[in-house]
């Protein structure tokens, strides 16, 4: 169906060539999985397939890719659209219309199918991605997450025989994601559509796919065989992979269900170990105000394992301490003991009831995981405590001020907000211009948000066009320019989405630091692994209303929606990561090591 000759693709000023010497045959009728770390090419060669490379991105494709035997340098998009359907990382560059409804049905009537059919394909459609009733919906009012099941959707209607798909879950929620997935897998089973997808959360997916397809480094052959075979070798894999590697289980297992029926061993090696203890910091419920004394510090242990912060400080908090810090609070004040608090807060878009009665707060160090379904209200959620919402009823009160009635000059040091989109904070030509602007938004001294990029971004250019960076890194400099005004108190919405699992490591590492250091943290995601890993308390939404709120393992391992796979596998034992499983290993070896001696 698919067919790679020999290709190589160069885009114009890049010192090596994104993909190079690319043969392989994808087959018809299977779903492969494309994975490998960040800037190894995938968008490239998913790019190469839908005819967007090098017809739309620019750059010289060199050898040939054919897809039903039409060769995509002889063919443009719009000549394969019957063919092959295509889903970016960005869904809202994807729309052309306005209504749900309507964006359903613009790909069959560009095709000039016939007004019954176009009705009958919307309607099923609407039903198999749970759209109904967001059917006469603007796609603008729409959450992140609506608006890609909207743009998975109106490339299902036109019924093309390939689908092309990059990151098509990474801003659903769990149960959203798993009826995706369900859905390309019968049109995979029934209809024999061959889907070629790119994901990060591999935890989700791999044990859909019939094929991998592995891009090991840049410029390197890739690799295509069977998920067991390819994440036995592969440099990325999730969390269950990992998990069997420590374990030493062969063959690896790729979902849940495998893993359990091969833990017996393990969790006789961990009841020797110590259960992970709850977190230093007592997580209280909404609305119930920390005290300060009772915990001066966090432990930077993310999932409930490992020792408190002790170790000195790294450059980010280095670089964060420098220069004039926002005047001190008063004793005693509300600003001293919380950086957020919210009472009773509703908000009301248009017809929408996106908040009701919310109550939170926020403690200086603390890191919060706001999770829930797609248009649960986090991202409205983060909006009001940044101010760019205003309460219908209520009260949010940050740094000792209402957001949205207080100048952004005055709320840059108080709080900061790193959108689901990171390049709708960037607007300068260059990395240079952007952190010029950026000091100057903060009245930090020249010079203070460059250095931060550097922390962050070591191999970026002051010249290079914030466009031309990749999703990763594209985060990493939004939050340089957040972290320029030493915000008391950081929103990030979905902060993972395109990150490969390295780069979300390095963002961990950065958040605990920003943690141990006393900014407190909130972030909306529907990244499970992210919250065991990094959260020390969980806040679960739902219809606009908190649902769950406490310890992070106490909340998502009684949750089948919101648990992280290590936790699935090794229930009801509150164990959340392989980090924390190693830990527990390495240090019942060494016990029985020493009881030996």
């Amino acid at each position: 169906m698919i067919r790679f000759e020999q290709v190589s693709v160069t885009y114009e000023g890049a010192p090596a060539p994104s993909l190079q010497n690319v043969d392989l045959v994808i087959p018809e009728g299977e779903l492969t999985l494309l994975v490998g770390p960040s800037g190894v090419g995938k968008s490239t060669l998913l790019g190469a397939v839908s005819g967007l490379v090098p017809h739309f991105t620019g750059g010289t494709l060199r050898g040939r890719v054919t897809v039903a035997g039409r060769d995509t340098r002889t063919h443009e998009p719009r000549e394969l659209a019957d063919m092959v359907g295509t889903v970016g990382q960005d869904p809202l560059a994807h729309f052309v219309t306005d209504v749900v409804e309507d964006e359903l049905a613009y790909g069959m009537e560009s095709l000039g199918l016939p007004p019954a059919v176009m009705r009958r394909r919307v309607e099923e459609t609407l039903d198999l991605l749970g759209l109904n009733e967001l059917r006469d919906r603007p796609i603008a009012t729409l959450s992140g997450g609506q608006q890609q099941r909207v743009a998975i959707g109106s490339v299902l209607t036109p019924h093309p025989k390939v689908l092309v798909l990059d990151e098509p879950t990474s801003a659903l929620d769990p149960a959203a994601a798993e009826e995706v997935l369900a859905v390309l897998q019968r049109l995979v089973h029934d209809l024999g559509t061959t889907v070629l997808m790119a994901e990060h959360r591999l935890e989700r997916v791999v044990q859909y796919a019939d094929q991998v397809l592995l891009l090991p480094s840049p410029g390197a052959a890739p690799v295509i065989g069977t998920p067991a075979e390819i994440m036995a070798v592969s440099p990325v894999h999730p969390p269950v992979v990992s998990l069997g590697r420590l374990a030493g289980w062969s063959p690896l297992p790729l979902s849940i269900r495998d893993a359990r029926r091969r833990s017996a061993p393990l969790r006789s090696r961990l009841a020797a170990a110590s259960i992970p203890a709850p977190p230093a910091f007592e997580a209280r419920g909404a609305g119930q105000s920390p005290d300060p004394s009772a915990s001066p510090a966090f432990e930077a242990r993310g999932s409930g394992g490992g020792a408190p912060v002790t170790e000195a400080p790294g450059l980010l908090t280095r670089l964060l301490r420098r220069g004039k810090s926002a005047p001190d609070p008063a004793p005693g004040s509300r600003e001293a003991t919380a950086p957020a608090t919210v009472r009773n807060l509703s908000v009301r878009r248009d017809r929408v009831q996106a908040l009701h009665a919310v109550t939170l707060t926020v403690a200086p160090g603390e890191t919060i995981a706001l999770m829930g379904r797609n248009g649960a209200g986090k991202s409205t959620l983060l909006s009001a405590l940044v101010g760019t919402v205003t309460p219908t009823t209520g009260e949010v009160t940050v740094g000792g001020r209402t957001p949205h009635r207080t100048a952004p000059p005055e709320m840059v040091r108080r709080v900061g907000l790193v959108p689901q989109e990171p390049r709708d904070l960037l607007y300068a030509d260059t990395v240079a211009a952007e952190c010029a602007a950026a000091d100057s938004d903060a009245a930090a001294p020249p010079g203070t948000c460059r250095d931060l990029v550097s922390a962050l971004l070591p191999d970026v250019c002051d010249d290079i066009h914030p466009r031309d960076l990749s999703e990763g890194q594209r985060l990493a400099l939004a939050l340089a320019l957040v972290l320029t005004g030493r915000p008391a108190l950081l929103l990030l919405d979905e902060p993972t989405r395109g990150l490969d699992y390295a780069a979300k490591v390095r963002l961990v590492e950065i958040l605990r630091g920003l943690a141990a250091d006393g900014h407190a943290i909130v972030l909306a995601t529907h990244d499970v692994e992210l919250a065991a890993e990094l959260a020390h308390r969980v806040v679960i939404l739902a219809g606009g209303e908190i649902v769950a709120d406490g310890p992070t393992a106490e909340v998502v391992v009684s949750s089948p929606a919101f648990a992280p796979q290590v936790a699935k596998v090794l229930a009801p034992d509150p164990w959340l990561t392989v980090r924390q499983v190693a830990e527990a290993l390495d240090a019942t070896e060494a016990l029985n090591a020493a009881e030996a001696r």
